[in-house]
């Protein structure tokens, strides 16, 4: 339960200091800066990575579905030249010591 109490707490740090920026007239997300180091730290250790903490609390909207197939593919692409690689190097050593 009190995970979630944590997570709640600074859910609610985060849409406090939204809301007292808009009241300045900024449009902008918090930021670390705009918090004490230990309400930052709180934060983090309860919504994770401060791009994933704003969308935790609902401020920012959540990242593109489509990043982590992207990954995904790279990793698999790298892969497979390395993988390609390595059998050219083998085929050529093999070639030369003929």
């Amino acid at each position: 339960m009190a995970g979630s109490a944590g997570r709640a707490a600074a859910a609610a740090l985060l849409i406090q200091k939204q809301a007292a920026l808009a009241a300045e007239g900024l449009s902008r997300y918090p930021q670390r800066a705009d918090f004490s180091a230990e309400e930052a730290a709180q934060i983090k250790a309860h919504l994770g990575p401060w791009p994933r903490a704003l969308e935790a609390a609902g401020l920012k909207p959540p990242r593109d579905d489509g990043f982590a197939a992207r990954q995904k593919e790279k990793r698999i692409v790298s892969k497979r030249r390395r993988t390609a690689a390595k059998i050219a190097a083998k085929e050529k050593e093999k070639e030369s010591s003929l």
